[in-house]
């Protein structure tokens, strides 16, 4: 069944208890998914790959509810195709008091898992497509107004276009700038660059774009001269998983029409002339099968990083270290 994001509040979750949550809008998913469970604390979370790897344990860790427990709730993250025969299994054995809520990045239409879930009477399907800048610019505006924060119009837009269309980003950009101004200090758009930029001359774009290149001299530098905060960490993976994204579709239509000017010029959206060199750097460094390795294995640190947030220098240095000098995607650790 699908509907739209404003009426999860009228979900019955004693008759509707699976969600399929996908697109890339993961804040505006993170909302919803707090109106969905409400006040309920008892969460367990997992990714695709846990569930698949161990498919009979967490069955049977559903199946078998404890004396204490009222209801199992059941996050399972960075899902695919691949997790529809556990859900099938589920609906088979009727296990009551379990809602579990599948989050998933982009689904094709012809998505088995999506039209499963489009198709049921009592499955619930919902979109997440990116915020445009009205959306973001609402947010934003709303967020100083509540903590009154003096921000002027055009600083929001300078906010805004540093956040390419995601909702969490921009909640970690406009709390950075909510911690500055607690003494009261103005917000001029040199803090704002400060804030939201790692540094004046190497941000986080320059950094990722760089890496991808496999330019090894100049990503020495950008980390010699800068020094990363845990949050920062958190906005790298970010812009490293959505240039990863686009640069797979560049690379499939390249490995298509063997023609690297054709596949930069027919781009969409069009790619900016100063960074046609470095994307072509990319192309050429990257597979479209090596990129979905480093796809997944950047979920992975992610995830590490959420786990271990005091240790997220330590892991994203390391990370962008290692594929700046791979040589083989199959060395990838």
């Amino acid at each position: 069944m699908i509907i739209k994001s404003q009426e999860i509040n009228n979900i019955n979750l004693k008759k509707n208890k699976f969600f399929l949550l996908y697109g890339k809008n993961e804040g505006l998913k993170k909302e919803t998914i707090l109106k969905i469970l409400k006040n309920k604390d008892e969460i367990s979370s997992y990714d695709e790959k846990e569930v698949l790897d161990n498919s009979n344990i967490f069955i049977e860790s559903l199946i078998s509810k404890s004396l204490f427990e009222n209801e199992k709730i059941i996050i399972i993250k960075r899902a695919t195709d691949k997790i529809l025969k556990i859900i099938e299994k589920l609906n088979e054995k009727k296990i009551e008091d379990l809602i579990i809520i599948i989050n998933s990045d982009h689904l094709e239409k012809k998505s088995k898992l999506r039209t499963y879930f489009e198709k049921s009477k009592e499955y619930i399907c919902l979109a997440f497509y990116p915020d445009n800048e009205q959306t973001l610019s609402r947010l934003a505006t709303l967020f100083f107004k509540e903590r009154k924060i003096s921000i002027s119009p055009s600083n929001i837009n300078l906010i805004i276009k540093k956040t390419n269309g995601d909702r969490e980003m921009l909640y970690n950009e406009i709390n950075k700038i909510a911690q500055f101004s607690t003494n009261g200090k103005k917000i001029s758009e040199e803090i704002i660059a400060k804030l939201t930029n790692l540094n004046e001359d190497h941000n986080v774009s320059e950094l990722v774009d760089n890496c991808l290149a496999k330019n090894k001299k100049k990503i020495d530098t950008i980390l010699n001269e800068n020094n990363f905060s845990n949050d920062d960490c958190i906005l790298i993976t970010r812009i490293f998983l959505n240039k990863l994204k686009r640069i797979l579709k560049l690379s499939e239509t390249y490995e298509n029409n063997k023609n690297i000017d054709l596949t930069i010029s027919t781009s969409r959206p069009p790619i900016f002339w100063k960074d046609k060199d470095i994307i072509k750097q990319q192309i050429q460094k990257w597979s479209s099968k090596d990129i979905k390795v480093l796809i997944y294995k950047l979920n992975e640190i992610e995830f590490l990083i959420k786990k271990n947030f005091n240790n997220s220098i330590n892991l994203i240095t390391n990370f962008i270290l290692e594929i700046t000098n791979l040589n083989n995607i199959n060395n990838l650790t």
